[in-house]
């Protein structure tokens, strides 16, 4: 803000008393008046506030002027007044002489300059209305740059008041005088922060943060009563304009769930008066507490959206027994519906999707995936139906170059690295490892000494025999000097390319100086591969230790292109054990995200061990869990214990919860996180726990390798250590009923095998029986009779 100290005397009255008998006497309203000092040097205003362009003849800035005229009206709304004073008639020296005066706009607060505004910045009606609001609300609405800020302030209110968070595009633009406008009128009642940064929105799980203008948050902070506790926010989906947010802040201010009697047909409330429809949740005496915490949950999700109203059946009404839920439109002229609804999912459905009684089920099946394919027309295999689907788009084949008898061995080695896929043209688990294998080849075109390319099995049974490849698709990587790698990994492209660049690393890398090991555990060594692994692995011995070093490098060819593991045993090795405070032999892992190295004495000399206590290291303290990683947490055999998160996770569930892991209080558990927008699965593993989707985030217990069970933190609880500790320790003693128990079950096929040798042979009897068995099946073992000459 520009202040001046120091001014002269007359000009101040001038100007001020000028503007003060100019706004009096306006016969036009929205004229911007030239004003004079002889006219209205005796009337000050000192707490008058104005804004002022101090203008000369040559050349006028006619656009500005303009818009600065248009602006004369709605300021005076808000008791400030806007004129202009020509330089060439007043003697204004203090703000006529500068040759930039023509550049600049002045808000004058009495007698004091509160900002001046260069004309860039007012470059129409909006952005005046806008930056003149927000310099006088500069204490009521705090600009902030970092979540950190957001956190600040969202604490300082916290029990006392609601916050309203916003993020615009740019200063000046109409959604910020919308923003500005309802701050004038709101800020003693809600508090006010504003950002530009759209990496807040990034932040906040916002998706395609990038497109939106503007984002508009109410973050219910008084009705927090645990410091620690999140206050819940929920989003303006409506563009942002003054109307919309006043209409907001009703609909905010209204109950969450109204408690109602009476006829749902004569019953208003202000959602319906604002054009919103009302759901009634019907109950009786002996659920009422259980149907109104449904109602809330309900509510919560359909904030701004719909209202909700929790009614105790009245059976002098005339209601459907069968009808648990009322739906009741705005408009006046729609009939009220009386519903039989199964879950909260279908009552969401209805109200955010429109959707009639007899379109719910069938919607909420197909938004979770599991409707039924009864239909014998219907692929029954997702695989194969896939490929079906997607059978004409055209793969860089090129990339991958089919091999054949006579150019496999020659291709193998001619290069250093040659990764190989073996597969099979009709089946589909092998038609999508191949666009699999083309997309790596893509990645991999600018990578010199390396092959990508392809076997096909049903062209080349020999060649698949040869390499003992018993079923496919196989992928095996082949070395000068060293016996083919197979491929054990998932499938997808990510995974793939990375064993392939791991595996080109010796494994275990040997380290001859301190300057090696230092270079090695910061992640300096292989900078370009830190993307594939974010833990390092250093065995570190003795050179006595020859025991104990042999098992680990054992260990290293087993995890070849799956970790990174290094091996030092010279001289400076007792200065590492006595600097980490461990016992040779040992295992340092460096833990590059968290820039932590942790140190493990190795007690037991075996590979086998060795290599499953570093499979169990490499999954790193709280991480999130996916369907790629998901098979090497159910090997850990312990209960999972997943915070299922909306996005990302918050910064205070998190060090919550990593403090317990790093204190060892959650060693009986697999700890991991969900993030439900890169892993939608989980919204349907959600609903099979709880009926619904529960408020997010939600902590969870799952014993799938005993009872089956899954325990729900408790909803109205903060994620703290204390919470969370007690919360177990609950369940440990079976003083905790589960939410849910997941019941062992095959996974058969949806539909029953189809009967081709019993339709062969209904035409031609016992002709499928004498047919030979076709030797290569997807993911079934050779056995030796199968080689067998066709007399057999």
């Amino acid at each position: 803000m520009f202040e001046l100290t120091k001014m002269n005397g007359w000009i101040l009255h001038f100007i001020f008393s000028l503007l003060c008998v100019s706004n009096m006497s306006m016969m036009n309203a929205s004229m911007l008046h030239e004003l004079s000092h002889q006219e209205y040097v005796s009337s000050v205003h000192p707490r008058k506030t104005s804004l002022i362009y101090f203008t000369k003849d040559a050349p006028p800035n006619v656009f500005f002027l303009e818009q600065l005229e248009q602006s004369v009206e709605p300021l005076k709304d808000y008791g400030i007044s806007v004129a202009k004073v020509n330089c060439l008639k007043e003697d204004v020296s203090k703000y006529c002489g500068n040759e930039n005066a023509m550049m600049k706009a002045y808000l004058f607060r009495g007698n004091v300059v509160m900002r001046e505004f260069p004309t860039d910045a007012l470059f129409d009606v909006n952005a005046i209305v806008a930056n003149v609001l927000f310099a006088i609300l500069f204490n009521e609405v705090k600009y902030i740059t970092t979540i950190l800020e957001l956190q600040i302030a969202e604490d300082y209110v916290k029990g006392r008041n609601n916050l309203v968070f916003v993020y615009v595009r740019a200063i000046g633009i109409p959604e910020h005088r919308a923003v500005m406008e309802a701050a004038f009128v709101y800020g003693a009642q809600y508090k006010f922060v504003l950002t530009t940064e759209v990496a807040m929105l990034e932040n906040l799980g916002i998706e395609e943060s990038s497109k939106f203008s503007a984002r508009f948050f109410f973050c219910h902070c008084k009705m927090v009563t645990d410091m620690s506790q999140q206050c819940r926010r929920t989003l303006l989906e409506e563009p942002l304009s003054t109307l919309n947010i006043h209409r907001y802040f009703k609909l905010m201010e209204a109950p969450l769930v109204a408690e109602v009697t009476g006829n749902p047909e004569e019953i208003s409330s202000v959602h319906l008066q604002l054009g919103l429809p009302l759901v009634f949740v019907l109950s009786q005496k002996e659920t009422y507490e259980l149907d109104k915490r449904t109602a809330e949950h309900i509510a919560w999700q359909l904030l701004g959206k719909a209202g909700l109203a929790i009614l105790l059946r009245d059976f002098s009404l005339d209601v459907p027994l069968n009808a648990n839920v009322v739906f009741k439109q705005p408009d006046k002229e729609a009939p009220v519906k009386y519903l039989a609804l199964q879950d909260a999912g279908e009552i969401i459905a209805l109200v955010e999707h429109d959707i009639e009684r007899e379109e719910i089920q069938d919607y909420v099946e197909e938004e979770e995936g599991e409707k039924d394919r009864n239909d014998q027309d219907v692929q029954d295999d997702q695989v194969a139906e896939a490929v079906h689907r997607d059978k004409k788009t055209e793969l860089a084949l090129e990339l991958a170059p089919s091999l054949t008898e006579e150019t496999f061995h020659t291709a193998i080695t001619g290069t250093d690295h040659a990764v190989v896929l073996f597969y099979a043209s009709w089946e589909a688990v092998s038609l999508v490892v191949l666009q699999t294998c083309v997309e790596v080849a893509i990645k991999l075109k600018e990578t010199s000494n390396i092959l990508l390319s392809r076997v096909n099995c049903a062209d080349w049974p020999d060649v698949c025999k040869k390499q003992n490849v018993t079923h496919f698709p196989a992928i095996k990587m082949y070395f000068r000097g060293e016996n083919p790698s197979l491929y054990t990994g998932m499938l997808g492209a990510e995974d793939l390319l990375r064993f392939i660049n791991l595996r080109r690393l010796p494994c275990p890398l040997k380290l001859f100086t301190i300057e090696d090991v230092e270079g090695y555990l910061s992640g300096h060594f292989h900078k370009d591969l830190l993307s594939h692994s974010n833990i390092s692995l250093l065995g570190i011995f003795s050179s006595d230790m020859n025991e104990a070093r042999e098992a680990f490098v054992e260990a290293g060819n087993i995890l070849k292109g799956y970790s990174a593991l290094g091996i030092y045993f010279e001289e400076h090795v007792h200065h590492l054990s006595r600097r980490y405070g461990v016992t040779l032999p040992a295992l340092l892992l460096a833990r590059h995200n968290d820039q932590r190295i942790d140190g493990i004495s190795l007690s037991n000399y075996n590979a086998e061990n060795i290599v499953k206590l570093i499979r169990k290291k490499l999954l790193e303290s709280f991480s999130e869990i996916t369907v790629e990683n998901l098979p090497a947490y159910l090997r850990l055999q312990k209960p999972l214990l997943i915070l299922f998160s909306n996005g990302n996770l918050r910064h205070s569930d998190q060090s919550v919860i990593l403090k317990l892991v790093r204190d060892k209080h959650l060693d009986t558990y697999a700890t991991c996180w969900l993030n439900l927008k890169n892993t939608p699965v989980g919204l349907g593993i959600l609903k099979r726990y709880f009926g619904s989707i529960p408020l997010l985030p939600q902590l969870v217990l799952v014993d799938l390798h005993s009872k089956g069970q899954a325990f729900a933190f408790p909803s109205d609880q903060s994620i703290t250590e204390v919470n969370i500790l007690h919360w177990l320790k609950k369940v440990q003693m079976g003083m905790w009923n589960p939410s849910t128990i997941v019941a062992a079950r095959d996974w058969k096929p949806l539909l029953p095998d189809y009967n081709f040798l019993g339709r062969m042979d209904a035409v031609v009897p016992q002709f499928a029986a004498q047919r030979i068995p076709v030797h290569l099946k997807s993911d079934v073992t050779w056995s030796e009779e199968d080689d067998a000459p066709d007399e057999k």
